[in-house]
């Protein structure tokens, strides 16, 4: 068991950093899509889907969609803490947050029909508490650091080897949930709100929301497919579903762009 878990940690870390390093040298568009792939989630339901039946991976899949609801209030309230509060605060507050939602939408009944509109609903909400700021859009950027590589890689590689050697024997539940936690963002909040200072990191986690939709995708389908699919099936069907929505996402960005450019000119 021991073996297996470090395997899978490897494995994992080696991902998030491969994709890390493809993001910054590739470009903002091809990067853009490569970032909003599911770097933590794919790695997990993979070696769950090998580990495990179709119905523990659905029930896990629809946790994981309500534990990405309250990743949404992570990012709101670290965007309205950082307004007045330290970097170590606004995280901790965030962090908070999310344990508060995350115990909150883990009582929701129902499946994944129910766990998307859930995430609709607040994805509503902070849309327009977004508005309401009127955040201004800083361009940085941030070079590609060694260190933040490796603590990247090692924090997802350590959630995903506890998630499916560990959390899983407690129930899907407890695993799915434990897959969403935003380890991603309490790293990134942190590293530009040090570096760069408040406004960036609000800046970039409030426009993170919308990137959040793949993972979304991810969730939904990997739920929804699963007791037909299998659990390799259902994770080919949630991967290639995520690539879709954030190539799409990406195209109106890019379109976006070109009429503000257009209105300016």
């Amino acid at each position: 068991m021991l073996l297996t878990g470090l395997v899978k940690m490897i494995t994992t870390a080696v991902v998030i950093i491969a994709v890390t390093l493809s993001v910054a040298r590739l470009g903002p568009r091809l990067g853009g899509v490569i970032a909003g792939t599911p770097i933590v989630l794919g790695p997990a339901f993979f070696f769950l889907g090998l580990e495990r039946p179709p119905s523990f991976l659905a029930d896990a899949a629809v946790a994981t969609l309500h534990a990405l609801t309250a990743t949404l209030v992570f990012l709101v309230a670290y965007v309205l803490a950082a307004a007045r509060l330290g970097p170590v605060a606004s995280l901790a507050t965030a962090v908070a947050a999310w344990v508060a939602a995350a115990a909150a939408f883990a009582t929701i009944p129902g499946g994944w029909v129910v766990g998307l509109a859930a995430y609709a609903a607040l994805f509503a909400l902070a849309a327009a508490i977004r508005r309401r700021l009127d955040l201004p859009r800083p361009r940085v950027r941030a070079p590609t650091r060694r260190l933040d590589l490796l603590v990247r890689g090692l924090a997802g590689g350590v959630l995903v080897g506890v998630v499916t050697t560990v959390a899983a024997e407690a129930g899907p539940r407890v695993a799915g949930t434990l897959t969403g936690f935003p380890v991603g963002f309490t790293m990134i909040s942190l590293t530009l709100h040090q570096r760069f200072g408040p406004a960036v990191a609000r800046a970039t986690l409030a426009t993170a929301q919308g990137g959040m939709l793949s993972l979304v995708a991810f969730a939904s389908v990997e739920a929804a497919t699963a007791p037909v699919a299998g659990g390799m099936g259902a994770f080919a069907l949630a991967f290639a579903a995520s690539v879709t929505v954030s190539m799409a996402l990406l195209a109106a960005g890019h379109r976006a762009e070109r009429r503000r450019s257009g209105t300016s000119g």
